[in-house]
């Protein structure tokens, strides 16, 4: 007989603790191995744990698991109902507020590498269109006091040199329309129930000048109440939010878009120029390049060549 999905929860669920969410299910059971015992060749299979699971509760009366609270749905033996104490649901959330992120050996500056190959290659952010990226140096800020939460960690740029005629460039200066795109980029090791507003709002603040602004995390916790509260906040406030997947950095991909916003914040801009040097080169050195129809690569951050290997090195797997 072979392994389902539900056995799987209940291999898991018999030794819980409290009761899970099917994430939190599926990451447990695959440490112990157990996704090797599953027939599926899904390229989500924790989503087809989790839709197993919700039927269960729902259409199957003789079920084994019971779901308890909602947003996020929780769920456990129902042959171990009596253990849980009535505050279980309130305790699991002091719990996660309390959450502090995972430990790592690589820092933040250490992903900047990674955003830049994103923004360049990942064909759903970038739609085959050239977008580089230079990283900003808090450090090198003037006015310390008066510039927290306005500089983004890097900036990035699109000039569509190698698509538009030459004529149509010049034609586009004086014209109202700007071919130039300007991006902000937010960055964070991790995003969880416990930084998650934080977090956001200062990518909004960083990323108010620019015509789109990203929060970018290599760990994002899979909840979806989290989930849910940083697409509530995405389409109130237009920022996007972008998973960088260190298993497998081409899988990388935006969580929620952008809202693009046409007028670029130039007062917002100009304090930026003035408090930091980076952001002052990197608008020169984009001007440069606008006027000379040409992109000068050595000015940006670089575009590594095998991010693999790149990863393994700041995880310590070398």
């Amino acid at each position: 007989m072979s392994f389902t999905f539900t056995d799987y929860a209940v291999e898991v669920l018999v030794d819980a603790d409290k009761p899970l969410t099917y994430q939190e299910i599926w990451e447990i059971g695959k440490s112990k191995g157990l996704d090797q015992r599953l027939n599926t060749t899904g390229k989500t299979p924790w989503q087809t744990l989790g839709a197993r699971l919700f039927v269960e509760v729902r259409d199957n009366p003789r079920t084994e698991f019971i779901k308890i609270g909602s947003r996020p749905a929780r769920f456990f033996l129902k042959s171990r109902a009596s253990q849980l104490p009535d505050d279980i649901i309130e305790k699991i959330e002091v719990s996660e507020r309390k959450e502090k992120e995972p430990k790592s050996k690589y820092t933040e500056r250490d992903l900047h590498p990674l955003v830049s190959y994103f923004a360049y290659t990942n064909p759903t952010f970038s739609r085959g269109k050239s977008i580089l990226t230079k990283t900003i140096f808090h450090e090198k800020s003037k006015k310390h006091g008066y510039s927290e939460w306005s500089h983004p960690d890097l900036v990035g740029f699109h000039l569509p040199l190698e698509d538009w005629n030459p004529d149509l460039i010049e034609f586009n200066r004086i014209s109202d329309n700007n071919a130039l795109k300007l991006f902000s980029f937010e960055l964070k090791k991790s995003i969880t129930k416990g930084n998650y507003r934080e977090a956001f709002f200062q990518a909004v603040s960083n990323s108010s000048w620019a015509n789109e602004g990203y929060l970018i995390a290599a760990e994002i916790k899979q909840d979806d109440e989290l989930l849910s509260e940083l697409e509530r906040l995405s389409m109130s406030f237009g920022i996007g939010v972008i998973h960088l997947d260190l298993n497998d950095i081409d899988s990388s991909g935006i969580l929620y878009h952008a809202k693009y916003r046409p007028q670029l914040d130039w007062e917002t801009m100009n304090k930026l120029s003035e408090q930091n040097d980076d952001f002052r080169q990197f608008i020169k050195d984009v001007k440069i390049d606008y006027d000379s129809k040409r992109i000068h690569k050595s000015e940006y951050d670089d575009v590594i060549e095998d991010p693999e290997s790149y990863i393994n090195k700041i995880k310590g797997d070398v």
